[in-house]
């Protein structure tokens, strides 16, 4: 038996955006107990046999390099959170107008910022609804999560086969996907002869356990490989009593790419990324480790007046997008530098 359970059900309790009004209504059923085609590129939001959204770069027209050497495995995070009568907990994986959000949110403004890294793979995946974090029915949350990922494991199953060719990897996921993330990495890479191809993991916006895995610790410097990554963004000086805090949870500096508490400077942020895609914004965002979660001062931007939220989950990449698309690349470089 694990020690430790899959992330989920550690966090299940949690909602993001205080919201447990809307959602499915009746208990969970399987409509669509199919299992997902992934020879078919339709049910890929990202992949490099097809031009996609995590090809773009923040202000050019340039495309990612070619022959990359590496691959990205990105799980993308909630986009599910519709309301209305007779919801599923999970949408059917043909969902045009989910697909297109999911398209032009998360792969666009995330996915994207591991393009320089490798070639990029994202699975669409019937993802849990938002609701499933606060409901009552938590045993339809649970089977919802399990079969969101079931998808996530038989796409990265069908990668491995297909596209794989012992390549490094580098798993990226924010939020839901972080809490498919966790399991698959604990399944496929823990103390598994797959664990030497894994560049790095940057699970991002879940609490993530220093210990959560057996044989796989956290990056303490910007060149670490075979290492874990994670930071959950809020306002500076405000502390969530609502969520895990604490040393037991591991939070990256994604300035520094250290795990101790130094303060750095919005003078040392690449750039960030924020409505405006075709704009990178450097020296916008500081950052410091306190507590279990990663505080940053409120950014300028243009009617940035308005955002008066504390909690910056939703901008966990965004503010640091220039920061990860670097240092991908360069643990990726480290790798191959490494085994040549």
């Amino acid at each position: 038996m694990n020690k430790y359970p899959p992330l989920v059900f550690i966090f299940l309790a949690i909602c993001f955006f205080s919201c447990k009004s809307y959602g499915p209504v009746t208990a969970f059923q399987n409509n669509s107990p199919e299992t997902i085609d992934f020879g078919n590129l339709a049910h890929w939001a990202a992949h490099p046999d097809k031009r996609d959204n995590a090809d773009l770069i923040p202000g050019s027209d340039a495309k990612p390099a070619p022959n990359l050497a590496a691959d990205v495995f990105f799980i993308h995070p909630t986009i599910y959170n519709g309301k209305g009568k007779n919801l599923r907990w999970n949408p059917s994986i043909s969902d045009s107008i989910l697909n297109k959000r999911v398209d032009n949110s998360t792969i666009k403004f995330q996915a994207s910022a591991f393009n320089a890294a490798g070639r990029v793979f994202a699975p669409r995946y019937r993802q849990a609804h938002l609701v499933s974090y606060s409901t009552d029915d938590k045993d339809s949350a649970k089977k919802a999560f399990a079969l969101a990922y079931s998808d996530v494991k038989n796409a990265f199953e069908h990668y491995l086969k297909y596209y794989n060719n012992g390549r490094p990897i580098i798993i990226a996921s924010h939020s839901q996907g972080t809490a498919h993330g966790g399991p698959l990495i604990k399944e496929f890479f823990d103390g598994t002869p797959l664990q030497q191809q894994l560049v790095a993991a940057y699970l991002i916006g879940l609490p993530v356990p220093k210990n959560y895995f057996e044989r796989l610790w956290p990056c303490e410097d910007p060149e670490g490989l075979n290492c874990t990554i994670s930071w959950r963004t809020f306002k500076r000086g405000h502390v969530p009593d609502d969520r895990p805090l604490g040393d037991s949870i591991l939070v990256t500096n994604p300035l520094s790419w250290k795990i101790d508490t130094t303060y750095v400077s919005k003078t040392k942020n690449k750039g960030s990324v924020f409505r405006n895609f075709d704009k990178v914004q450097p020296r916008r965002v500081d950052a410091q480790i306190h507590n279990g979660i990663l505080w940053a001062s409120k950014p300028r931007f243009p009617w940035s007046f308005l955002f008066r939220r504390k909690n910056y989950h939703i901008a966990d990449i965004n503010f640091y997008y220039m920061d990860i698309r670097l240092n991908a690349k360069q643990r990726v470089e480290k790798w191959l530098e490494a085994r040549n």
